[in-house]
């Protein structure tokens, strides 16, 4: 994929998903999953007012951090994180324009080169099939996974209460991945191909990463230094 810019217009991002839509490979995993990583990132104002200098979200920092594990322990071999300042504004349906910039960056300092990537959002399950996951893989040319917490398009039938129970999310007739039960009686999570992989790949590899808890252990791992990168950052803001 020839790499874009970040700083456009929301109508040109609503037409660049379109096109890069097209590029998503649904497709068996090329090689053996030695190593996984999972990406959570968050926002974090740094002041009580915010507004935008060009394409620059003035005291509005996107925090991104990075978890590369082992696959069948899943025991952390390292981590990364990265911080910008936003480029883009919040509109829904256009997260990764926002969040995917900070995201890459944090993948591309770890020392390795993941097999297998699972990002806190959406893949194709997206309403132009190009989510966070989906975007971050075609950019990184890796085999993803959206694993996000809460629906954004289609409909679909709960799964059963026990864990590995699992349904189809339907959007406008087309299967856009499935709702999965990854622990006895806790809320499902919303699990869609990114790139490279078949949403039965997705859906096990999610299971096997989900052992003790809800979320799968890189994104859980991802999601507590992120949480700890925020707190330092707006610890050092004093008295702001």
């Amino acid at each position: 994929m020839a790499k874009h810019r970040w700083d456009l217009s929301v109508a040109d991002a609503i037409e660049l998903q379109r096109q890069l839509a097209a590029e998503v490979r649904i497709e068996p995993l090329a090689r053996p999953v030695e190593t996984i990583a999972g990406t959570d990132c968050a926002i974090v104002p740094l002041g009580p007012t915010t507004g935008w200098v060009g394409q620059r979200q003035v005291d509005v920092l996107i925090a991104a951090a990075a978890i590369l594990c082992d696959a069948k322990s899943l025991k952390i071999i390292s981590a990364a994180t990265h911080t910008e300042h936003c480029r883009f504004p919040y509109i829904p349906g256009l997260l990764s324009f926002r969040e995917a910039p900070t995201v890459i960056a944090a993948v591309q300092k770890l020392p390795h080169r993941p097999d297998l990537l699972l990002c806190d959002g959406q893949g194709i399950a997206h309403p132009r099939r190009l989510g966070l996951a989906a975007h971050v893989g075609i950019w990184l040319e890796l085999p993803t996974i959206g694993v996000a917490k809460s629906r954004l398009c289609g409909e679909f039938r709960p799964p059963g209460r026990r864990r590995g129970c699992h349904t189809r999310l339907i959007d406008r007739g087309q299967v856009v991945g499935s709702v999965v039960r990854t622990q006895d009686g806790v809320q499902p999570l919303y699990i869609s191909v990114g790139n490279r992989i078949t949403l039965e790949e997705c859906i096990r590899w999610t299971l096997r990463c989900a052992r003790r808890y809800r979320l799968a252990e890189p994104n859980r791992q991802a999601h507590m230094l992120v949480g700890e990168l925020t707190r330092a950052i707006r610890g050092g803001m004093g008295g702001r």
